[in-house]
């Protein structure tokens, strides 16, 4: 059993920066592969990014490529997600995930592939 805890959300205006962190514990860190979700009001939750279990391979959506980066630290058990430029269409509660089985990142966006979730982190960017 893997419990997930973010933190690191809060109030940004647009063009600032936040960064998240997840921190994982009950299991090793390092087994599975991680991702964020993020869910807007009235919206599904939307894939972000993921990362690979090593750290050699990591899958952005488009709407955040090249402003944010998905990394983690597996001696520390922690996932990161780093944001930059933000926009107030980023404005979401964002989530952590695991996934205990290995999948194509391509694949990341499908919430059925994981079977931990923390429990959000708000994040609020005003124009």
């Amino acid at each position: 059993q893997v419990q997930l805890a973010e933190s690191g959300g809060g109030s940004s205006q647009t063009g600032g920066s936040l960064r998240l962190s997840c921190v994982a514990s009950g299991a090793t860190h390092s087994n599975y592969v991680m991702a964020w979700f993020r869910q807007a009001p009235g919206k599904e939750r939307e894939g972000v990014a993921a990362i690979s279990t090593q750290s050699t391979a990591t899958y952005h959506a488009a709407s955040v490529k090249g402003r944010f980066t998905i990394s983690r630290d597996n001696a520390k058990n922690t996932l990161y997600l780093q944001m930059i430029s933000l926009k107030p269409e980023d404005t979401a509660i964002y989530y952590c995930a695991a996934a205990t089985r290995p999948f194509s990142l391509l694949e990341f966006a499908n919430t059925n592939l994981y079977a931990y979730w923390g429990q959000g982190t708000q994040v609020t960017v005003s124009s």
